[in-house]
């Protein structure tokens, strides 16, 4: 059986730059998607599942923060690197308040980087195994997001993978607000029309079966997301 290959995006507008390296993480059990600007990445990113990405930050189109923006939209927890020739202090404070887990400067040593994607996909895979077994206790009823089962006086109710996510990231930001964009593009992929009234039958259903506890309460903020209410 064919062992799994971290895929990972590559941004980069250099061609001969960017074609080594997409072959030097080949060789190095990687799969890797090579995109020349950041629009073609950003499609590349919603239309695919990514274990990290590595982005130049001076593209055509759309710019390497800008992209960084838009997929911490998508998914606040992918490891994102960027690699660019900009070595100005202020560029590099960017990158990191944009949520960057590192900023390489070009020219850099491929072998450096290499251990760099090693290790923080190693540290990753550890603390999404350690997650993995979190459950939640709602009022009355018992969420396991791994089974996909919210439990209520004996009685289970077994989830699909949508009402699963979202009541899921309802837990995560509980008595809180979740924003609408944040949660339409983890969970549908972008926030368009069509999507948002998909996400608003999911939200009815996930009312039904919340029902059996009267305290418990997913509040419509208007214009902004919802919040799972919870008594403490």
């Amino acid at each position: 059986m064919e062992s799994h290959k971290p895929k990972i995006l590559l941004c980069e507008d250099d061609q001969n730059l960017g074609m080594v390296l997409k072959n030097y993480l080949e060789l190095n059990e990687y799969e890797v998607v090579l995109e020349r600007d950041g629009r073609l990445g950003l499609a590349a990113f919603q239309r695919e599942k990514f274990e990290l990405c590595l982005l130049d930050v001076m593209m055509p189109h759309m710019d390497g923060f800008k992209l960084a923006e838009e997929i911490r939209d998508i998914n606040p927890d992918v490891p994102l690197f960027f690699i660019s020739a900009k070595t100005m202090k202020e560029d590099i404070i960017q990158g990191y308040k944009l949520g960057a887990d590192d900023y390489i400067t070009k020219p850099f040593d491929s072998e450096v980087l290499l251990l760099k994607i090693k290790a923080i996909l190693k540290r990753n895979d550890e603390l999404s195994k350690e997650s993995v077994n979190v459950e939640y206790d709602l009022g009355k009823y018992h969420f396991n997001p791994k089974l996909r089962e919210l439990t209520v006086e004996g009685k289970t109710q077994t989830l699909s993978p949508k009402e699963n996510e979202l009541l899921k990231m309802l837990s995560e930001y509980k008595n809180d607000l979740l924003p609408r964009e944040i949660a339409l593009k983890r969970i549908w992929g972008s926030d368009t029309y069509f999507n948002g009234r998909s996400m608003d039958v999911y939200i009815a259903k996930l009312r039904k079966y919340l029902k059996e506890d009267p305290t418990i309460e997913i509040v419509n903020i208007h214009g902004n997301g919802f919040r799972l209410v919870v008594p403490s």
